[in-house]
């Protein structure tokens, strides 16, 4: 909540952004948030992945457990103003998220996901106010999660493929969220991601009942420190046969 402050601070007055070396953009936010993010966690004694820490080549031994934080997530979305960005904390054992916390700066929605369930509650005043378990809803005709921000030509193939009746287009890793608590059943992603804009969205669906395969199939991973920690496409669905359909669907598509 300390990081959604300061980002929240930083999005109440104009916003200056330059951009890093991949050509995404960042601003003081990212890393004040994530600077105060890493101060909070210092004391676990856990290492943590941070995508400016990362940027800035600072990446610790990770080991089997570690924290993965995107300090702002939807960086696009902040600058453009429309409030879907989100700060993201998970914990990685063994390679798979087991807890993970997406929070909502401009709305105070927070997602939490971990061995208990998952659950939603909004935090703009500081406290888990409304705190209710969520959950996945496998419903027909499908309702897919799109991208503001990020778009591929295939994706209209493959609601053909899969009778999507309706989308609900969101930024940042809220489309995890919004799988997560019903509003929508599938998010195909055709573009990059990173395991720090990922790793909290999948604690949260996958503690919700869905699931995150990768086009093999396989649930998505995380630790690939020979591939810069980059993602492999992905789906996101309400159920492990759903994403994996899904997961073929795009296989066939992508050639």
């Amino acid at each position: 909540m300390a990081a959604a402050r300061v980002i929240n601070e930083v999005y109440g007055r104009p916003i200056a952004a330059t951009q890093k070396a991949d050509g995404s953009p960042v601003t003081e936010a990212d890393a004040a948030a994530e600077a105060i993010i890493l101060e909070h966690l210092r004391p676990t004694g856990i290492p943590v992945l941070a995508e400016e820490s990362a940027a800035a080549g600072i990446i610790p031994l990770l080991g089997e457990r570690y924290f993965v934080v995107d300090p702002l997530d939807g960086t696009k979305e902040f600058i453009k103003r429309n409030g879907e960005f989100t700060v993201n904390i998970a914990l990685i054992e063994h390679g798979v998220p087991v807890m993970g916390v997406v929070l909502a700066p401009a709305t105070g929605e927070t997602f939490i996901g971990d061995a208990d369930g998952a659950f939603a509650c909004n935090t703009l005043t500081g406290f888990a106010d409304g705190k209710a378990p969520i959950s996945v809803a496998r419903a027909h005709p499908l309702r897919i999660v799109a991208s503001r921000s990020h778009g591929h030509v295939a994706l209209a193939e493959l609601c053909s493929t899969l009778d999507v009746a309706a989308d609900v287009s969101v930024g940042s890793s809220l489309k995890f969220c919004l799988l997560a608590r019903g509003d929508a059943q599938l998010y195909p992603r055709f573009t990059p991601t990173c395991e720090w804009d990922t790793a909290a969205g999948q604690a949260v669906l996958e503690a919700a009942g869905g699931a995150v395969v990768t086009l093999d199939g396989e649930r998505l991973r995380y630790g690939k420190t020979d591939l810069a920690f980059l993602n492999p496409y992905f789906v996101a669905a309400s159920s492990l046969e759903l994403a994996r359909q899904a997961a073929s669907e795009m296989t066939r598509i992508l050639g």
